[in-house]
């Protein structure tokens, strides 16, 4: 009778130790125990043998890094069209997979037209379109080039003659078509890999969990339930600046400058705001050019720095606050060293991650030290 009467008694006793370890596991832990069972050598261990590998590795990532970002990002919502409508969750991840190849089909319609009409009449006249440039920019004054004085005609020339020798050196044009056999390498493995990021995302991301040792795991799903709205709301809130400075350029550039090739430059524009400090200083000098190239006088000029100065302050201060919101702010010297040194080691890939990296350094040391938001100005 007692062993009946303590059956029951004990299945009770272990859903309510479940529901408490649930609780704690989702509960914040102000207490620093925790972060004592990760030993400091451990963990730079593990820190550098992931940047070792890597850096070793950097040249193969980009489609891997790109194609796992983008699914990062529509995850959230196939999860909740699949929930909500009961259907097949790989139905909608094919969905989202047609969905995105067709805005880059149609970027790529936009943009690869006019950029080879523009490298097709570069690549004819190079020297008269040096020429050309170079005078809209110096006029009939010199410059001293190569330790000689030289004028628009002269230096048309001198970088003309100085090109073709590079051409013409032994193994440049493999070099070259090597270069545009493994960028169409590239974009090819990087759809055959968000397919698969799109409907294994899930997965995958407990397949990396279990390379967690077990008494760290609930750690790392707490930190990661922090980490996540804010990497999410920071990839979001760039494809939106993207979005803005890509729309906002194409008025700027081809509706109210009718500068030559706007959808392209305006492609260009978007994309580079990916890329922080460097990439808008970018396009806009590229921008800059062939706006001055095709200059009447010095008045569209000064439209076009106008033009770009507009654009800038609304991404810095109206738009891209708005966006990416107050959790994903780092401070810009953390940016520029980020980026530097992501570049420098790691390449595009660096590039990519240096911001979400910081990001997460930031908030996970935070949370580590159970700091309050505001507090460190990184």
């Amino acid at each position: 009778m007692s062993a009946a009467k303590s059956a029951p008694r004990s299945t009770s006793e272990s859903a309510s130790d479940t529901a408490a370890q649930s609780r704690a596991l989702a509960a914040p832990r102000r207490d620093h125990v925790h972060v004592g069972k990760i030993s400091t050598q451990t963990t730079l261990i593990v820190l550098a043998v992931i940047t070792l590998l890597v850096y070793e590795t950097q040249w193969i990532l980009p489609p891997f890094v790109l194609a796992a970002i983008l699914a990062y990002i529509c995850t959230p919502a196939i999860a909740w069209l699949a929930a909500r409508s009961g259907l097949p969750r790989a139905l909608f991840a094919v969905a989202f997979f047609l969905l995105l190849l067709g805005i880059a089909a149609l970027v790529g319609y936009l943009g690869v037209p006019p950029l080879l009409g523009e490298l097709n009449r570069v690549l004819t006249d190079f020297q008269g379109t040096i020429r050309d440039l170079a005078t809209r920019l110096i006029g009939n004054q010199k410059i001293s080039l190569f330790n000689q004085p030289m004028d628009a005609t002269q230096l048309a020339q001198a970088l003309s003659a100085e090109v073709r020798s590079r051409l013409s050196q032994p193994g440049t044009l493999g070099l070259i078509a090597a270069g545009a056999f493994g960028g169409l390498f590239g974009v090819t493995l990087t759809i055959i890999l968000l397919l698969y990021f799109l409907l294994s995302g899930p997965v995958i991301a407990r397949g990396l969990l279990q390379l967690v040792p077990p008494q760290h795991r609930p750690l790392i799903v707490h930190i990661w339930l922090l980490l996540d709205p804010v990497l999410k709301r920071y990839f979001l809130g760039v494809l939106l600046v993207v979005a803005y400075a890509s729309a906002v350029a194409y008025i700027g550039l081809g509706l109210v400058l009718g500068v030559p090739h706007a959808g392209f430059l305006a492609l260009l524009t978007g994309l580079m705001e990916m890329i922080p400090v460097i990439g808008p200083l970018a396009a806009a000098l590229t921008a800059g050019l062939v706006a001055a190239r095709y200059a009447t006088g010095f008045g569209a000029i000064i439209a076009y720095a106008v033009y770009a100065t507009a654009l800038r302050l609304s991404i810095d201060q109206l738009f891209g606050p708005i966006a990416l919101g107050t959790a994903a702010r780092v401070h810009p010297i953390v940016v520029i060293f980020g980026f530097l040194v992501g570049a420098y080691l790691f390449g595009i890939v660096g590039v990519v991650l240096a911001v979400p990296t910081a990001i997460a350094v930031k908030a996970t040391l935070r949370h580590l030290y159970d700091e309050p938001e505001g507090i460190g100005g990184a």
